[in-house]
């Protein structure tokens, strides 16, 4: 009889998975890319060879479709249940976070957080043309489409904040079947998901016990978190920038190490971070021209032209170096202006010395000599002996001098020097 009783349980009753006060977590803030996307998905593997649920607390302004996919793709998935939860309050889960959200088990969202705007954007140098965006346009739809119907969400929703950017909030995210619930902190969140039902992948339902769980946070390898770091569009600049003047500086002063050691590694790191960037390399060439110039200055005399022509193209290839519809993948003005002016004023202060250098009175050598006063030691008619900055010269006189009175170097031959008499002293 009891044989029979379990038979028919796995028949015909879904068999409970129960987790044991213990839920994973983890932080994904920032854009979605190959860094992002590998410490999500090594999450979710590792929360599934456990049997714990898992809490993917989002915070993004959106990111790379292909990342995106990869994540997705795992969620779908996953044998143990996702909670997708967009907090804390003013966070955000736009462009690729909706995808995201939506692929969850159980979407939540913190008050004052919002969700949308997930219409696809062109990245890199290469423009779409028309069919193109149509068709990238149509595969985006048709694929939240297919991730709102396999979470039971609204599909229609969806649809709109693919083809038409649509934004709404936390509130309105529930009321729209959106989301499942709203919750203002953690803690909150694992009051209401205790003792909620999950349906998984294989017919399986997982009971959740979240009610006082130990919540274990899985944090991003020091690889990934140094390669998401990188992939900022504005630590790759600033890394740019720095491995220019590096360079400059050694190549200024060559033996000096230092500065082209430093200024290699960042050049090197800063090309790796463009490879996930839409990277205009007009914008690189221009800001090369513009240190070019820079430097030039120094060396040519051009009245200021050169380092005006040398500012302007660090401003415009700083502007044009990521070139992305998306404000996240955009170089901050904040950043750019500080760089070029102080590059401006570094080489505008050497062009100062250089010229200071160059009128300045040479203290060293026959023309040091030149204009310097002494004291006649000898009669000179027209020769004798006179002493100048406390050396004693062989000197010859056009005119006559007698012992002890001032003279004037007015020319050096030789080991002799010339002099005239200073009057008035």
């Amino acid at each position: 009889m009891k044989r029979t009783l379990l038979a028919l349980s796995i028949l015909f009753l879904p068999s409970l998975l129960l987790s044991q006060e213990r839920i994973f977590l983890l932080e994904a803030e920032g854009i979605i890319n190959p860094p992002m996307a590998n410490y999500i998905v090594r999450g979710i593997e590792r929360a599934e060879r456990e049997g714990y649920p898992l809490i993917i607390q989002l915070d993004t302004p959106g990111g790379l479709m292909d990342s995106m996919r990869q994540i997705v793709k795992k969620m779908l998935t996953s044998q143990v249940p996702i909670i997708v939860y967009v907090a804390p309050s003013g966070s955000r889960a736009a462009s690729a976070g909706v995808f995201i959200t939506l692929a969850s088990h159980i979407a939540v969202m913190a008050p004052g957080t919002h969700i949308g705007a997930a219409h696809p954007v062109e990245l890199g140098e290469k423009k779409m043309d028309e069919t193109m965006m149509k068709k990238v346009l149509n595969d985006a739809v048709a694929f939240i489409k297919t991730i709102a119907k396999e979470r039971k969400r609204n599909e229609v929703w969806a649809e709109k904040a693919v083809r038409e950017s649509s934004s709404i909030t936390a509130e309105e995210a529930l009321k729209l079947g959106v989301i499942d619930m709203v919750a203002s902190t953690l803690e909150e969140l694992l009051e209401k998901l205790n003792e909620r039902r999950v349906p998984i992948e294989g017919q399986k339902v997982f009971l959740l016990k979240t009610k006082g769980a130990e919540v274990v946070k899985l944090k991003m390898t020091f690889r990934d978190r140094l390669l998401h770091t990188l992939s900022n569009p504005m630590i790759a600049y600033i890394l740019l920038m720095l491995g220019i003047y590096g360079l400059f500086f050694e190549l200024s002063n060559p033996g000096a190490i230092f500065p082209g050691v430093v200024g290699g590694i960042c050049i090197i790191l800063a090309f790796f971070a463009f490879q996930m960037l839409p990277v205009n390399y007009a914008g690189i060439a221009l800001i090369i021209l513009g240190i070019i110039l820079l430097i030039l200055e120094v060396k040519v005399h051009s009245y200021g032209l050169l380092s005006m022509g040398g500012i302007i193209s660090l401003i415009l290839g700083s502007l044009m170096l990521i070139e992305s519809p998306a404000q996240y993948l955009r170089i901050s003005l904040l950043v750019i202006l500080p760089f070029v002016l102080v590059s401006a004023g570094f080489f505008l202060f050497a062009l100062t010395m250089v010229i200071k250098a160059q009128r300045r009175r040479p203290i060293t050598g026959k023309e040091g000599l030149i204009g310097q006063r002494g004291k006649a030691l000898t009669d000179l008619v027209p020769t004798g002996k006179v002493e100048v900055l406390g050396e004693i010269w062989e000197a010859y006189s056009d005119e006559a001098i007698r012992a002890g009175e001032v003279v004037e170097v007015i020319g050096v031959e030789g080991l002799k020097v010339k002099v005239k008499r200073k009057e008035g002293e």
